[in-house]
């Protein structure tokens, strides 16, 4: 066979054996066991080292810069790349002959597979190349799984079939005649048969409501990070609190100098002009009433909104004329249901209204009617984001985006490679821009191209807008970044030119700030 690199650090102490199918690179090796990573964290002093190189030894230091490390959060970048790591199965690998800790591929009778790191165990408790016991005794040799049910046929050891009833009859099969006469499962075999059968529908009812928590329990992870780096670090923080304190006010002093200025020049060049400043001013008109849960998408079509919601519903708003107000008054027009899950994303395209959410799939209906006229199994995880160009849909979820033609509704195209869920996307003519943790991907629309990536502190993009040259996204700090962008002989080059955060009364305010673009200062909030 050809050379194949082995470790033994990516596994537990149970089970040493790792035989990879090529040499990782370097940087996926910890600087203090020179092995790949296995359960990778950031430490204090901001590298990365094993979880259990940093817990094994008390007053450990870093090897770089020689400080005293201890653990702030997982790196799940760096967990990510060692999980796509490909791998030959433990049952298809032997010990080298006179080593105790080296392994090899077995020349023959092994499994042939390969597989992500993620993905191993998974596997390994599924092989059918793993031995396993015979369930009928434990005189019989273990067997491959591969074998075990011709092994059963001819086996002269059997169980009783109501052994999971914990009936603990172990013989031949002439004594397991004789037993069923006297078992006391056996004259009770049709109604235990009916309470599996009740046992399996409840177990598919806890099922389905787990996967409804499953994506609630994903976003509440990153803010787990983010409260145990805060509490790891707080004394850190504090002893840099003085000197961030004076370094913002001057930065905020000479920001509300250049305000200031630009406003008196504004002023000036208006007064000239015999122009009135129109007042900055904005008055909320009505609020619609109708869904039982959360909002978590909005979309307009004509004089319709579209509203969806954690309630499973899309609710339809138009305009109802009366007497007082024929334009501004909105009610509800009709209550759309069909998703079994809360629905994360609307989009439309010409006379079709598309929703995407939690039950994973993308729903397509016809404006004119309401009516429902198919639904798509679009992803293996929840549909988050929808957006649409060109005459085509885009959809984003974890780690993934698929292309579909609005005119067959069939899946054209798949784009991979994001780092972490896609909460966000943007189309427009040429381009299409995809928001994912701490990255914006630009695709062109013509090759379905990465053509740029704009990188973004701040975690996980969960809003995007895009105008003629500017590139404005929200972020889960509660930051918005503004970058400035220009597109020369087709190279997309980006910058950033704010950071902008609203902070009202000394708290975090629960209302909604609105920006100037050429000052980035909050005008109302």
């Amino acid at each position: 066979p050809s050379r194949l690199t082995l470790s033994s650090s990516s596994s537990s102490l149970e089970d040493p054996c790792m035989v990879f199918c090529s040499p990782p690179n370097r940087r996926l090796y910890c600087a203090l066991c020179n092995k790949v990573y296995k359960d990778p964290v950031i430490t204090t002093c901001g590298h990365t080292f094993c979880r259990r190189c940093c817990t094994s030894k008390p007053n450990e230091k870093c090897p770089t810069d020689g400080y005293q490390i201890s653990v702030v959060v997982a790196n799940l970048t760096v967990s990510d790349q060692v999980g796509e790591l490909l791998i030959h199965c433990k049952f298809g690998c032997q010990l080298k002959e006179g080593t105790a800790d080296e392994w090899e591929l077995m020349p023959e009778g092994g499994c042939p597979l390969t597989i992500k790191n993620s993905q191993r165990r998974l596997h390994e408790q599924n092989c059918e190349y793993a031995l396993v016991p015979c369930p009928n005794g434990t005189t019989c040799p273990k067997v491959m799984r591969k074998h075990l049910d011709e092994h059963l046929r001819i086996c002269e050891h059997v169980a009783c079939p109501h052994s999971k009833y914990k009936c603990g009859f172990r013989g031949t099969r002439e004594q397991l005649s004789e037993h069923l006469k006297s078992c006391q499962f056996e004259q009770f075999k049709e109604i235990l048969s009916e309470f599996d059968d009740r046992i399996g529908s409840l177990n598919r009812q806890v099922k389905q409501k787990n996967e409804e928590i499953t994506f609630l329990r994903q976003m509440l992870a990153s803010s787990t990070d983010r409260l145990n780096m805060l509490e790891k670090n707080y004394e850190f923080r504090m002893e840099r609190q003085d000197d961030n304190q004076a370094k913002l006010a001057r930065e905020l002093a000479e920001f509300k100098s250049q305000v200031g200025f630009l406003t008196n020049e504004m002023q000036t060049i208006a007064t000239r002009a015999g122009l009135q400043r129109e007042s900055n001013h904005f008055k909320c008109v009505g609020t619609f009433v109708g869904h039982d849960g959360p909002i978590w998408s909005l979309c307009t079509h004509g004089d319709l909104v579209y509203s969806g919601s954690s309630d499973n519903t899309i609710k339809v708003w138009g305009p109802v004329p009366t007497v007082w107000d024929p334009n501004t008054t909105y009610r509800c027009q009709r209550t759309l249901q069909g998703h079994t899950g809360i629905v994360l994303a609307l989009a439309t395209w010409n006379d079709h209204l598309y929703s995407g959410g939690f039950d994973k799939t993308i729903r397509i209906w016809r404006i004119e009617s309401f009516a429902l006229e198919g639904t798509l199994q679009a992803h293996e995880n929840p549909v988050c984001t929808l957006a649409t160009a060109r005459g085509l849909l885009f959809s984003g979820s974890l780690k993934t985006i698929k292309v579909w033609d609005t005119a067959q509704h069939t899946v054209i195209k798949e784009l991979t490679g994001q780092n972490h869920w896609v909460r966000a996307l943007v189309a427009t003519n040429r381009h299409l821009y995809a928001g994912s943790y701490q990255s914006i991907k630009i695709w062109d629309l013509e090759s379905f191209e990465t053509v740029h990536v704009v990188e973004v502190n701040g975690g996980s993009v969960y809003s995007l807008a895009v105008t003629s040259n500017l590139l404005i996204c929200g972020t889960y700090e509660n930051s918005i970044h503004v970058s400035h962008f220009s597109e020369l002989l087709h190279d997309i080059r980006s910058v950033c030119l704010a950071k902008l955060s609203y902070r009202g009364g000394g708290r975090w305010s629960l209302g909604l700030p609105y920006y100037h673009l050429h000052s980035f200062s909050a005008i109302n909030a």
